[in-house]
């Protein structure tokens, strides 16, 4: 049984996605180099304390993050998985990205285990306000209260969203296959999802460019670029679908 068998005889299979599916669209990942952010370390932009201290630093680097990801585009691997979606095969992706990148492919239920570029909190009311293109003032402040605004992703020091972790941890539980794509599996407490699926019995089939922290669990491990492997791996399910509902 190959990759494609499994997915297609899958009941209830979730994809669990990282950086590298992005990198494949230009989006660099978390340490990638950009410029003036060569300079620091985006452990020290990315916390609540380096917000407290210099927000206007903070956001220029996260409007830089949004300006990118705007220009970008969704790429065959998150094109595939949105088609795999439509096609009823996978029923949910748990993402470590902030990008929207899978929303933007045509993904209809997306788990944002570390928020999203394209929200921003009033760090004082609490309000949220969605984006639809980079923020134009630096820092940005809130309309209701007039309280600086940050963006609405998961800094270090800082737990998970609860709502998109319980949902993430039910969706592991009751599924019978994950598809991880494009992780290290070394940030916690996201990377836990594979295992949970695996505890419960799923079938873990991994797609990287090179092993992970993650591979001595696969079941099934896959070396290539997600945007080159999964559309190969979608063209599969959907002969396969297709021959069980043709008349015999």
């Amino acid at each position: 049984m190959d990759v494609a068998d499994v997915l297609a005889a899958s009941k209830h299979c979730i994809v669990f996605t990282g950086a590298g599916i992005s990198a494949e669209s230009g989006v660099p990942t978390f340490r990638g180099p950009g410029g003036l952010w060569e300079r620091y370390r985006p452990e020290e932009l990315a916390t609540p304390e380096a917000f407290a201290r210099d927000p206007e630093l903070v956001w220029r680097w996260y409007k830089w993050r949004q300006e990118v990801v705007y220009n970008a585009r969704p790429n065959p691997g998150h094109m595939a998985i949105a088609e795999l979606e439509a096609l009823g095969v996978v029923k949910a992706v748990v993402t470590q990205n902030v990008d929207g990148l899978h929303q933007r492919a045509g993904s209809r239920r997306v788990v944002e285990l570390h928020g999203s570029l394209w929200r921003t909190r009033c760090a004082k009311c609490g309000a949220v306000y969605k984006l639809e293109r980079p923020v134009d003032e630096v820092p940005p402040r809130c309309g209701k209260c007039g309280g600086l605004l940050r963006p609405d992703v998961v800094w270090f020091g800082e737990p998970l969203p609860r709502g998109a972790w319980n949902e993430a941890v039910e969706l592991a539980r009751i599924s019978d296959v994950v598809l991880v794509v494009g992780t290290s599996g070394v940030v916690y407490p996201a990377a836990y999802i594979p295992h949970i699926a695996k505890e419960g019995g799923a079938v873990v089939i991994e797609i990287n460019v090179e092993p992970s922290a993650l591979t001595p669990m696969a079941d099934y491990f896959v070396r290539g670029r997600a945007g080159e492997v999964l559309p190969q791996i979608a063209e599969g399910v959907k002969k396969r679908l297709r021959t069980r509902q043709s008349p015999s």
